[in-house]
């Protein structure tokens, strides 16, 4: 089959909206990036290394809700359609971001995290949909292009939660609700179902659980190498994901509006690389070799982040770092490819319980670090997170090696 045929016009439209759905997902979620720390002082009235520790409590609540939901999701999405699942779960989340907005206390605003991870588990009905309707050689280009969009909220998301912040704290999570509402109306009317009911499974606890899944995935043991690399990967990116705000207010005084447009940057990085960049890279060096290209350029990035001495470099961090997008988007290729086609959801959720796996204490480890050596006693080093995070890729490299001389020798076996 040609890999640059095109996609059946329907097929096209509906992997749009699903698309559609993505970002408007990761808005809502960029929007409160750079307020949250400013929201916790107000909140708490802690100083900014306190909050980051408390952060980091956040960070697990919704972590723990996602690893523990995301397999029911994917298994409810494998039964029922994703479709319903969808348009359930994002309107479920805009309501989420109205008990945020309203939060009196910091109890709220954990109640409203909790909520969070478990609607926020719907990422693995949206990617399965991608296994849905694109052909197994071209669903790399497509995993990596509905990346790519959800990146493209990253890109708006902290820049207008940055403006708006800066006038309320709280204002992003209302603007995070109203789109997130306003996305769940137009999906009722647009988004198309992309699971056959012929292709649909028994949906059973005994595999939707986190535990069951990944016994499930291990069947296939080419699938469980990549979600153990998979697992090593977030764990490092925890340390962007819970001190990124934290340190640069504290190490290089960045305010709001500058903590924003750096996220925003990354996230222009990955809609150019994973949207526009990774289906190029598999085409040219096949998935395998991109997976290890991305990791070259991960390593240096977080190198970059622990010793920087001026903001800008924390800048070419970024630009390296967004390179390391290739990977994700190749190993879902390979893995999707593997796994027969009423599975697929299950597959996604076992990916999303990994992710969420991670974030489970990998906040806790990543701000009690940087609060260990961020105040006055003993050693100052506040990059010591992400110096932490070049050990984990390396390990995680080392992973990716030798899942892919397993994959030959099952080749020539």
């Amino acid at each position: 089959m040609n890999a640059a045929t095109p996609l059946p016009p329907t097929a096209k439209s509906t992997l749009g909206f699903v698309a559609f759905i993505v970002f408007i997902d990761m808005v809502g979620i960029g929007l409160i990036i750079p307020v949250m720390p400013t929201l916790l002082e107000s909140i708490t009235g802690e100083p900014v290394d306190r909050t980051a520790e408390i952060g980091g409590l956040l960070a697990f609540a919704y972590a723990l809700m996602q690893f523990i939901f995301a397999p029911v999701v994917g298994g409810l999405s494998d039964r029922y359609g994703r479709r319903p699942v969808l348009l359930i779960t994002l309107f479920l989340l805009g309501i989420d971001y109205i008990i945020m907005a309203l939060a009196p206390n910091l109890w709220w605003l954990f109640v409203g995290r909790l909520l969070s991870g478990i609607m926020g588990a719907s990422w693995a009905a949206a990617n399965s949909c991608v296994a849905d309707v694109a052909r197994p050689e071209e669903r790399g280009k497509y995993f990596g292009m509905l990346g790519g969009v959800g990146a493209a909220g990253f890109v708006i998301g902290p820049a207008i939660g940055g403006v708006l912040g800066s006038y309320d704290e709280r204002l992003p999570f209302v603007a995070a609700a109203v789109l997130a509402i306003a996305g769940t109306a137009i999906g009722f009317f647009i988004l198309r179902e992309t699971l056959p009911k012929e292709k649909r499974r028994r949906f059973t606890m005994a595999r939707a659980n986190p535990f069951g899944t990944i016994i499930q995935m291990a069947k296939t043991p080419i699938v469980l190498g990549f979600l153990i690399v998979i697992f090593l990967m977030q764990l490092a990116a925890q340390s962007t994901f819970a001190v990124w705000a934290y340190y640069n207010l504290l190490v290089f005084g960045w305010e709001e509006l500058q903590i924003g447009l750096s996220v925003a940057f990354y996230g222009m990085m990955l809609v150019i690389v994973q949207g526009g960049l990774t289906g190029k890279f598999i085409g040219r060096f096949g998935a395998e070799r991109t997976i290890v290209i991305g990791f070259c350029f991960a390593v240096p990035a977080y190198i970059l982040f622990a010793f920087a001495p001026a903001g800008w470099v924390m800048m070419v961090g970024i630009f390296l770092g967004g390179f390391g997008g290739l990977t994700f988007p190749a190993m879902q290729q390979l893995m999707s490819e593997r796994i027969s086609d009423d599975a697929q959801g299950e597959l996604q959720g076992a990916v999303a319980s990994m992710v969420s796996l991670t974030s489970i204490f990998g906040p806790l480890i990543m701000t009690g670090l940087f609060g260990a050596f961020a105040d006055d006693v003993g050693l100052y080093f506040p990059g010591a997170p992400f110096l932490l995070s070049v050990f984990i890729l390396l390990l995680a490299l080392s992973a990716v090696r030798l899942n892919i001389s397993r994959m030959g020798q099952t080749v020539s076996g």
